[in-house]
């Protein structure tokens, strides 16, 4: 779940195959936003959904045992912070936010108790856990962003670093033996580049997009899955439709290359901005 609880690109879909298998270990996807309200009241407000399922290895008394057992896990995250301009334009701003996240695990897991008692000693309670097992969770944090947004009329620049730490704790299983924890910090840098194509669309101009960003992952997310770093490059267009009566005034879609250690892959991506 720590994955899918932060706002990043880089992790905004990912689908990941066990080794040479064809089965897909791991597929998470997360949708989300950030707006501040206006210069004169500076409040910043952000939220992400996250959905993961993914198939981990089990382990029973140090041995590894490859039992079917799919997990699902959504989340909801919330941010609220607030813009301290660093620069007479206020250009630049230092904007602290503080992190709330809903969360729920679940399994879907096939019939396998005959198996597993009758060739493990598993704790009956992680036997009834596979099978139904559900599992709430909540987290608690805050972020501190730098945010620097150049804009002219030919061009546009964005630049974000954050680094964002959110705890992240079971409640409410019904099986007294079963908790978890875990902690999402990450460290992000996310640039963007919007440029005049020099066509029309709209009644507007047709921009160009060039994106760079570069997510590094701390504590238990650390080479959770085989890397602990992943950097995109991304390019598209972008449609402006501010001069339309509707509440989208600008529609992005970029091709993504990601990649890290162990790891590599394509995307596309839709953005708006409202």
């Amino acid at each position: 779940m720590s994955f899918t609880v932060l706002p990043d690109v880089t992790t905004s879909s990912l689908s990941i195959n066990g080794g040479q298998s064809n089965d897909t270990s791991l597929k998470q996807t997360t949708v989300g936003g950030g707006f501040t309200i206006s210069q004169d009241f500076p409040l910043y407000l952000e939220g992400t959904a996250g959905y993961s399922r993914y198939s981990p290895t089990f382990i029973d008394n140090d041995r590894k045992l490859n039992i079917p057992v799919k997990w699902n896990s959504f989340s909801l995250t919330g941010g609220i912070g607030w813009d301290f301009p660093l620069t007479e334009n206020r250009e630049l701003k230092l904007r602290p936010i503080f992190n709330f996240t809903l969360g729920r695990i679940e399994s879907d897991a096939s019939i396998l108790g005959y198996y597993l008692e009758n060739n493990t000693d598993i704790d009956p309670d992680y036997l009834e856990f596979l099978h139904r097992g559900r599992m709430n969770a909540y987290g608690l944090g805050a972020s501190i962003m730098l945010d620097w947004e150049h804009y002219r009329e030919d061009y546009e620049v964005d630049v974000e670093l954050r680094y964002s730490n959110i705890q992240l704790r079971s409640f409410g299983s019904e099986y007294n033996s079963i908790e978890g924890s875990s902690t999402a910090s990450v460290a992000s840098l996310w640039t963007r580049w919007r440029a005049l194509t020099g066509l029309t669309m709209l009644n507007n101009p047709l921009r160009y997009v060039l994106e760079a960003s570069n997510t590094t992952f701390f504590g238990p997310q650390r080479d959770a899955l085989d890397f602990n770093y992943l950097t995109t490059l991304g390019v598209g267009l972008e449609l402006d439709s501010s001069d339309y009566p509707v509440f989208i005034t600008r529609t992005r879609i970029l091709c993504r290359y990601t990649f890290g250690e162990n790891v590599s892959g394509f995307a596309l991506g839709l953005a708006m901005s409202f």
